[in-house]
């Protein structure tokens, strides 16, 4: 029994999320190696990815995968014939039933039958990869794990990479991210996986979650140019830019994620960042409440419509989407931090230190958790000292992490120590350009009287992000405070124009303040 075999058993089961994993995987060896299989296995493989794509209603991209498929049978040999083989059709109905009988008992909170449904699959079809992806969400160990794969590893050929792949997304799943992203790429880099969408969209997460937008953003941008039609993980992508203030590269995203599908969560999460960093809240709510209907698992759905209602107000109805996404995803610092942050907002100091020392011992001591716990302490001036020696160690760790910098700046300015808020940020934006850095510079420079420089740093700013409200306050302000030479030139050209002039600008202030009442009277339609 080959590796085709096995997708087609599982195709033949109705494991549609296994297929699409398994053959995505296969498809990316055979390219990298085209003699690995045969025309007629490649043309197999083909089949059974679109058919897992159509299940999952990616139809656009289902209708590029069967075109591929079609062109390799036209390659194929006269004499070739093109059999499908017939498997076990015993197993199937069970198989079928056991994954849906896991994910109803995970969605449900029932861990223990979970995993005895998952195990089952994984008995019947050893290469049912989301099997393996849903017990090592469920906390087996991926030793465990992978020892129900071993006799399939041993007997079927080229799939030395399996127990390599487990090992990376254990670590996935135990919120190890950087040994996740070394094991990872080292797969990705050093066998026939080379370029495969779905580590690199791994990859891209995981960069995420390590706080590292940067790379994360690189990521998803090389996954998305060999797969023009990828949705998966583009609600993050999307997200990341809107941070980044691409608005407009927010919004051709989401056009192009609506003209693949409508019927997954991710291009409605997608124009609901765009709606929420454009400060059009009611908007992204609704985005974000559409975003839900079609995935009720959607992390970033639940995130986005948390964020919204929070800043209309609403931080009870919030809280219980935080706790939702954090259900969901206990390993994201994302989540927790939304829920932080609504706890600060309702001036709930002591549940936000619970959580956030929570955080801290659960997801172990780096520059994220460190920096978390140290933005609780700034809220109380009993812990201050404890707030700076946080930073000062997540810092330590990872100089250039943006959240960290930009706290310990906070501190800095609160003890009025500029010169050293300046050699931090200055620090900090040596390798990497941030609008927020920038903006907090150019703070610090105006504490220090460098008006110029400080101007300098809020167009950087602005040209970053151009919709960054306090960077163009900064700008205002400065320019407001004019020379002593230049305000007695002004009052010279006042003392030259006659009386007669000062006429017509009241007249002119008249008739402004009539389209100022006709605009506010519009805007009330």
């Amino acid at each position: 029994m080959n590796v085709i075999d096995h997708v087609r058993d599982m195709a033949a089961a109705g494991l549609h999320s296994n297929v699409r994993l398994l053959s995505s995987l296969l498809l990316t060896m055979s390219n990298n190696n085209p003699e690995l299989f045969s025309p007629s296995q490649k043309y197999q493989l083909l089949v059974y990815h679109a058919d897992s794509l159509f299940h999952d209603k990616e139809y656009r991209n289902a209708v590029s995968k069967y075109t591929m498929a079609l062109q390799q049978k036209k390659a194929l040999s006269k004499t070739s014939k093109v059999r499908p083989s017939t498997g076990n059709s015993a197993s199937t109905p069970q198989s079928q039933i056991n994954m849906m009988l896991a994910n109803l008992y995970k969605k449900a909170g029932q861990e223990r039958p979970s995993v005895t449904s998952y195990k089952e699959v994984l008995r019947q079809c050893p290469l049912a990869l989301d099997a393996i992806l849903g017990l090592l969400s469920l906390s087996v160990k991926g030793a465990e794990v992978a020892s129900m794969t071993m006799n399939v590893i041993q007997t079927v050929p080229n799939l030395d990479w399996l127990s390599v792949w487990i090992k990376a997304y254990a670590f996935v799943h135990t919120g190890d991210n950087s040994r996740a992203i070394n094991t990872i790429c080292s797969l990705e880099k050093k066998s026939l996986l080379r370029d495969n969408v779905d580590l690199l969209g791994s990859l891209a997460d995981l960069y995420f979650r390590a706080g590292d937008n940067k790379n994360s953003v690189l990521k998803f941008e090389q996954a998305q140019m060999l797969d023009p039609y990828l949705i998966k993980g583009m609600d993050v992508y999307g997200y990341l830019l809107a941070r980044e203030g691409r608005l407009e590269d927010v919004e051709n995203l989401g056009c192009r994620l609506f003209n693949i599908s409508d019927q997954h969560a991710e291009p409605w999460v997608v124009s609901g960042c765009h709606s929420f960093y454009s400060k059009r809240y009611s908007r992204a709510l609704y985005l974000g409440a559409k975003a839900i209907q079609l995935n009720s698992n959607s992390v970033q759905a639940l995130l986005l419509k948390g964020a919204a209602l929070r800043n209309m107000g609403r931080v009870q109805e919030a809280i219980i989407h935080f706790r939702e996404a954090i259900r969901l995803a206990p390993c994201r610092l994302d989540c927790y931090e939304g829920l932080i942050e609504c706890y600060l907002a309702s001036n709930s100091i002591r549940e936000a230190m619970v959580m956030a020392n929570n955080v801290y011992k659960t997801l172990g001591a780096n520059a994220q958790t460190l920096t978390l716990l140290a933005t609780v302490c700034l809220e109380d001036p009993v812990t201050q000292e404890k707030a700076k020696t946080l930073l000062d160690k997540a810092l330590t760790q990872r100089p250039d992490y943006i959240k960290a910098v930009v706290k310990k700046a906070e501190l800095l300015s609160r003890e009025q120590k500029y010169e050293d808020g300046i050699a931090l940020l200055r620090n900090a934006l040596a390798n990497q350009s941030d609008c927020v850095l920038h903006r907090i510079l150019g703070d610090f420079l105006v504490a220090v009287n460098e008006y110029q420089e400080a101007m300098d740093q809020y167009s950087i700013a602005l040209s970053l992000d151009p919709n960054d409200q306090k960077s163009l306050e900064g700008m205002q302000k400065m320019e407001k405070e004019e020379s002593p030479t230049d305000a007695t030139q002004e009052e010279d050209v006042d003392d030259m124009e006659g009386s007669g002039e000062e006429g017509d600008l009241e007249g002119s202030d008249s008739e402004a303040a009539q389209w100022a009442d006709q605009e506010q009277w519009f805007g009330m339609q």
